[in-house]
């Protein structure tokens, strides 16, 4: 069942975060200080983008590049690993032997072998590949998503939607996570990871977030898969069966504005009817029901993503991408306190982690592409880390955020390509680092949004969305 991630926190006056999300029954209507209510008359942001969308599908935890990407088979044998290299349809380009998918389709993406950073921390990692800004918090010190985070991408996409004209009648938003957000399936939930949230941006840009539950405290739903009660993948309130008068009812809940109007007097009258449109915009979309329905696809295309959930998620990822969601991040998320996070050895990478990765990934490109939408659509595949080129002695692998690897499809990227050198361990990069700052100046240039673009903080300060990095146009056709 998809819920709208909501944590009670307090707003204005002693309103419960809580408590005004229950008013529109999402967190998508912009209700945040008074600051962020007003949307600007302004132009379109994304104008002239090679992109419309963007699936970012993020394998927390950090895959290897040695197991992946950049397998060297000329390295000494207690540094190449276990798995053996396949060819692919890239000059140059060496796969692993467990993602024949992706080796079958490597026309159609652009492997980066360079990327690098110096935070090498999960949780720090992740906030800085979403955000493109190094965390506030220092390596080890934390855990956990503050308010003084900067924004994610997607974040930055729904606030330049919402300043834009018709951006808050949108009956869908623009940034929508999937299946749960990072870090819920791990030890009860504990640690709410950064990188995907607005930041001090504000709440009101938080993204869409779709909620799974896991069978016990064992299992893990991504290795296995799931039954379609578990992948209904529909907003609380709006499941085909709910009648019109059941509807009605819910829509009638938007009379609680008025309770914020009266606790927000810098919401005008204007702006208010603008909230309300929204709201009852997604609570009555024909869209929003057809979207997340799974049971809408045929069979075969659902074997061909794979039943487990990330495969579910990559194809619910394209359905949202088709109803007008301009960014969707994929969590590949760690349920068990390691999956990507490969310290104890590689059986889990080989068994379960390549092969339902390379299923879906290699499904969605090529289910993008039949549809016409690659073309439009930037696809990135990637986690926050590599791995230690020197293992233990069961093939496990430590963290190592100097050198690891991203895929990029779609929107331009030119297909059966490799971009920057690593030396022969996969240590160290050789040629053309791309940097975290690097990678968001790509993403947000092909989408048509200035890398250049500064946003307001909390005392309307300008800051800007990339700070140092350039795109890589070199990806592009």
């Amino acid at each position: 069942m998809l819920s709208i991630l909501s944590q009670p926190r307090m707003s204005c006056d002693g309103f419960s975060r809580r408590e005004i999300l229950a008013a529109g029954g999402t967190g998508l209507l912009g209700l945040s200080l008074p600051r962020l209510l007003a949307a600007e008359e302004a132009g379109d942001p994304f104008r002239g983008g090679r992109a419309k969308s963007v699936i970012f599908l993020f394998l927390f935890g950090g895959p290897s590049q040695l197991e992946t990407f950049d397998l060297k088979p000329d390295a000494p044998s207690d540094i190449r690993g276990p798995f053996q290299p396949i060819d692919s349809r890239t000059p140059g380009l060496l796969i692993s032997e467990h993602l024949p998918g992706l080796a079958l389709n490597s026309d159609k993406f652009a492997a980066v072998r360079t990327m690098t950073h110096n935070f090498n921390d999960h949780s720090g990692g992740g906030h800085y590949i979403q955000t493109g800004h190094r965390w506030h918090i220092k390596v080890g010190g934390g855990f956990s998503a503050t308010p003084q985070d900067w924004p994610s991408m997607g974040s930055v996409v729904e606030y330049l939607t919402q300043q834009s004209p018709g951006g808050l009648e949108r009956d869908f938003p623009s940034y929508a996570v999937l299946p749960n957000r990072l870090g819920r399936l791990q030890d009860n939930g504990q640690y709410v990871r950064p990188g995907e949230y607005a930041g001090w941006l504000g709440q009101a840009y938080n993204p869409l977030t779709t909620r799974i539950e896991k069978k016990s405290g064992t299992d893990n739903p991504y290795w296995r898969d799931c039954e379609d009660s578990e992948l209904t993948f529909q907003i609380a309130g709006l499941a085909p069966e709910v009648p019109l008068s059941a509807i009605h009812r819910r829509v009638s809940l938007l009379d609680h504005f008025e309770l914020l109007q009266n606790r927000l007097p810098d919401l005008d009258g204007d702006t208010y009817e603008r909230f309300r449109k929204r709201a009852l915009a997604l609570i009555t979309s024909d869209n929003t029901r057809r979207a997340l329905n799974l049971g809408l696809e045929s069979e075969q295309t659902r074997d061909d993503y794979g039943r487990h959930l990330f495969g579910q998620s990559c194809l619910m990822a394209r359905r949202l991408v088709e109803a007008g969601v301009r960014f969707v991040t994929v969590h590949y998320d760690c349920c068990d306190g390691y999956s990507w996070d490969s310290h104890r050895n590689s059986d889990d990478v080989k068994h379960h982690l390549l092969p339902t990765f390379d299923q879906a990934a290699s499904a969605l490109l090529r289910d993008l592409d039949d549809r016409g939408l690659l073309d439009e659509t930037l696809v990135v595949a990637m986690g926050e880390m590599g791995r230690t080129p020197i293992p233990n002695k069961t093939w496990g692998r430590g963290h190592w955020s100097t050198l690891f690897p991203a895929v990029l499809a779609g929107a331009g990227i030119q297909g059966g390509t490799t971009y920057g050198l690593s030396d022969e361990k996969a240590s160290d990069v050789v040629d053309a680092p791309v940097t975290p700052e690097d990678l968001a100046a790509t993403i947000y240039w092909a989408l048509g949004v200035d890398p250049g673009l500064a946003l307001p903080d909390a005392l309307d300060r300008p800051i800007p969305i990339v700070d140092g990095g350039a795109p890589i146009r070199s990806l592009f056709g």
